[in-house]
């Protein structure tokens, strides 16, 4: 059992090596666009009991199974939305919920362009293979998320 010893502590020794040498795995992710900050701490007010978010225009919402924003959002999840004011207070990465042909989606917000009709965002699902194939207008745009409860 003694000359195993040895071995064992030498193998730790060039892993934790090698581990301090290249990085932490993780270290190396791939950056994605978050959603922008709106609330901040002072938008909180926390008592014994009670959790009060002091936002304008906010709105509630429930979202249905359709696996599209996994693991960001699901059937179960509570999001906390606002009204946009306008087009310049969007930023790619936020994760907005617009009208489309009378239903309600919400995806994140990929690219922001302009072309001759003026402002519009490309969007998609998280968990989609493909961006929505169509170019959403601010009009569309109902609610930004800024939040989400579990």
């Amino acid at each position: 059992m003694k000359p195993l010893f040895p071995l064992v502590l030498a193998i730790l020794v060039v892993v934790s090596i090698g581990v301090l040498s290249i990085g932490w795995p993780l270290a190396n992710a791939k950056e994605i666009n978050s959603p922008s900050d709106r609330v901040t701490i002072s938008n909180l007010e926390l008592s014994k009991n009670k959790l009060t978010v002091n936002l304008e225009d906010i709105h509630l919402a429930q979202f249905e199974d359709t696996n599209s924003m996994d693991p960001i959002l699901d059937e179960n999840s509570i999001g906390i939305e606002i009204k946009p004011n306008d087009e310049n207070g969007l930023s790619v990465g936020d994760i907005v919920a617009y009208e489309y042909e009378g239903e309600m989606i919400i995806h994140r917000i990929e690219k922001i362009s302009y072309d001759n009709e003026g402002w519009y965002a490309t969007l998609k699902g998280d968990n989609n293979s493909f961006s929505d194939p169509f170019k959403v207008r601010f009009n569309q745009i109902k609610y930004i998320l800024v939040g989400v409860l579990y």
